[in-house]
């Protein structure tokens, strides 16, 4: 029988406070329906979720919001992105697909095989994609009408060297990079957390990853929704490609509880 537990999980803030911690690539549980979809051994499929997951940033994410003056809300996904990556657009519009990546993946990261290529990925969006989007959306909404506005700050990681999957990984690699979208993140955003990631190293813009994740249905149309994608080279805090943390991951928390405090409380 499918797994009916939710896919994610939003975890309370303060009344407050406009932030929500999205996590969305943390996670390398897959569901055992989903599994027998995947073409690779298991040896294999431990060795790709070692290169695709953003390995103990719900953890960076946990700690912050500890440190963090006000609360923010944190949406983590529990289920790795090779079930279904969230923040893909679900259609023609993504540019992964060129690759095999679109919301649901059929090649890895060294750009084999991951599932058929004949695979209908509809399943899968239905079953994973649209509920997780749907609560996303919920939770956006919550913070608009509770505070005013809604900042969603994407916690992701990304590995010290490019791999072949990569559409835009020959520019500058730097310890953090801040992806940002032209509507979305006002310069003010982009500026304070600049200032708070100072301490863990050069913080470079828009490469090797850019954008920032908004819902579909706030997308280029509410500018009350603020975004800023949060991209931590791995090798400044665990052991690559899938090894344990290391010291630097407190010192990232920190920073980013810098972010998360920077922020102004809503009404």
């Amino acid at each position: 029988m499918p797994d009916t537990a939710p896919s994610f999980a939003l975890l309370p803030g303060a009344d407050d406070s406009p932030v929500i911690l999205h996590v969305p690539h943390s996670a390398r549980e897959i569901p055992a329906d989903v599994r027998a979809g995947i073409v690779l051994d298991d040896g294999a499929l431990e060795r790709e979720l070692d290169h695709i997951t953003d390995s103990h940033t719900a953890r960076i994410a946990e700690v912050a919001a500890g440190l963090a003056g006000l609360t923010p809300w944190r949406f983590v996904n529990r289920l790795s992105r090779l079930v279904v990556d969230p923040e893909r657009f679900p259609d023609e519009r993504e540019e992964m697909l060129a690759v095999g990546m679109g919301a649901v993946y059929t090649r890895t990261t060294h750009r084999g095989v991951l599932r058929a290529a004949d695979t209908d990925p509809e399943p899968l969006i239905e079953r994973y994609f649209r509920p997780y989007a749907e609560a996303m959306t919920k939770a956006v909404a919550d913070r608009l009408a509770a505070t005013g506005r809604a900042v969603i700050i994407d916690v992701h990681s990304y590995p010290s060297a490019a791999l072949p999957y990569e559409l835009h990984g020959e520019g500058p690699r730097p310890p953090v990079c801040l992806g940002t979208d032209a509507f979305h993140t006002p310069p003010e955003l982009t500026e304070l957390a600049r200032r708070a990631f100072e301490r863990c190293g050069e913080t470079g813009l828009d490469s090797p990853f850019k954008g920032a994740y908004v819902p579909l249905e706030f997308y280029e149309s509410d500018a009350r929704v603020g975004a800023l994608m949060v991209e931590i080279r791995r090798d400044t805090y665990m052991t690559e490609p899938g090894g344990p943390a290391g010291p630097g991951l407190d010192r990232l928390a920190e920073a980013l509880a810098a972010v998360v405090d920077a922020v102004p409380a809503g009404r």
